[in-house]
């Protein structure tokens, strides 16, 4: 749970060919079933958009607008591997045969990979493509901004730098032709430090168990969705983390392919308590929108009725203790159980929370879904 919160220089790892077996893929969906079908990855209409070739001439091709992939590059840093990406991304698609575009999302990024960006949107008629916030905002807004002005029917997210080994896009396509609706990486045989493996399993297996799927790695973002995911979806704050488990939690099938691990950004250690805190509220809110975001009464109550019952045994036992005492009308003098009054106005309030969102709820259900329909049969 480290790779976007740290500043560093990239790790060198294995460049090794991934064998064709060295990937597997896990289907989920919320029933448990395992669903076969779906569309081609190109999507209907789609024409081929020739990739840039440099030669003698320096003239490129018009490009169609209709492409298969739209790819997502968020730029938060001057030490982003543009060339590196765009060159392992883009020959891994024109070997597949997938037509595709990049925006580059410069994230409050300006200077010399700005213009490096802008020569090469000229160059290539712009197949790639650059947009610039005026300030950081994250990578959330980063993909709502880019998915705005996209043109390919699948969306693919990458890192700043060669994370994984390209070759496993072949079986993330082959899962988006058998079905899937979203497709997430599962870093294998990582380079990165033993301890930082340990608390990423840590974070995973938190995740796992808020969600209820098996997915194993959030932290790898190479990822690959349809088009019709993202405008189901509100993306914002740190909701790009956990796209994968939020649209499954919609509905989605979400499929998770292991890929090579070849490089990690950044150190190893014990990071900041801040680090671990900002984890903790965006699981906390994770779980409140996968689970309660319909029926708030039930997390409201449930906090506010725990509240309620410690408050009402502390008070209960010190209006008790007094009563056997021989000073009865003391109770103000004892803290316990002013404590206790507190909990259970406390208490009271967050039920109150609840019910109000209840009400909200009731008054807007109409205009909030979040199911999706896969299938109409007439």
């Amino acid at each position: 749970m480290n790779e976007d919160e740290m500043a560093g220089a990239p790790q060198e790892g294995p460049q090794e060919e991934s064998e064709a077996g060295s990937t597997e893929g896990a289907h989920h969906r919320p029933d448990g079933r395992s669903s076969k079908g779906g569309g081609p990855v190109r999507p209907s209409g789609s024409s081929e958009v020739p990739v840039p070739q440099s030669g003698d001439s320096g003239e490129f091709a018009e490009l169609v607008p209709d492409v298969d992939v739209t790819i997502v590059f968020p730029v938060q840093s001057h030490k982003a591997e543009i060339d590196n990406v765009l060159g392992a991304l883009g020959g891994a698609l024109d070997e597949l045969g997938v037509t595709w575009e990049c925006i580059l999302v410069f994230d409050g990024i300006k200077g010399d990979a700005w213009d490096h960006a802008t020569e090469l949107q000229a160059k290539t008629r712009e197949q790639i493509r650059t947009i610039a916030l005026h300030k950081p905002f994250g990578e959330s807004v980063c993909l709502s901004s880019a998915f705005e002005h996209s043109h390919g029917g699948l969306i693919m997210t990458t890192p700043e730098y060669v994370q994984v080994d390209p070759a496993g896009l072949k079986e993330m396509f082959q899962a988006i032709d058998d079905g899937a609706d979203f497709v997430t990486t599962w870093r294998d045989s990582r380079v990165d430090s033993r301890l930082n493996q340990v608390q990423s399993a840590a974070f995973n297996w938190v995740v796992r168990k808020v969600v209820g799927a098996t997915f194993h790695d959030m932290n790898s973002t190479l990822r690959v969705m349809r088009r019709d995911v993202l405008e189901q979806m509100t993306i914002y704050g740190n909701m790009y983390r956990y796209l994968p488990a939020v649209a499954y939690r919609q509905g989605f099938r979400v499929d998770e392919v292991k890929v090579k691990h070849l490089s990690e950004w950044g150190g190893a250690g014990i990071f900041g308590a801040g680090l671990y805190l900002r984890r903790a509220l965006d699981l906390l809110g994770l779980m409140f929108l996968t689970r309660f975001t319909h029926k708030p009464l039930r997390f409201f109550g449930t906090l506010g009725g725990a509240l309620m019952i410690l408050g009402g045994f502390l008070a209960g036992t010190q209006f008790f203790m007094a009563l056997m005492s021989d000073m009865p009308f003391g109770l103000y003098q004892r803290s316990p159980f002013i404590v206790g009054v507190l909990l259970v106005v406390l208490g009271a309030q967050i039920v109150g929370f609840g019910l109000v969102g209840e009400i909200i709820v009731f008054t807007q259900a109409r205009n909030v879904r979040e199911y999706r329909i896969e299938r109409i049969y007439e």
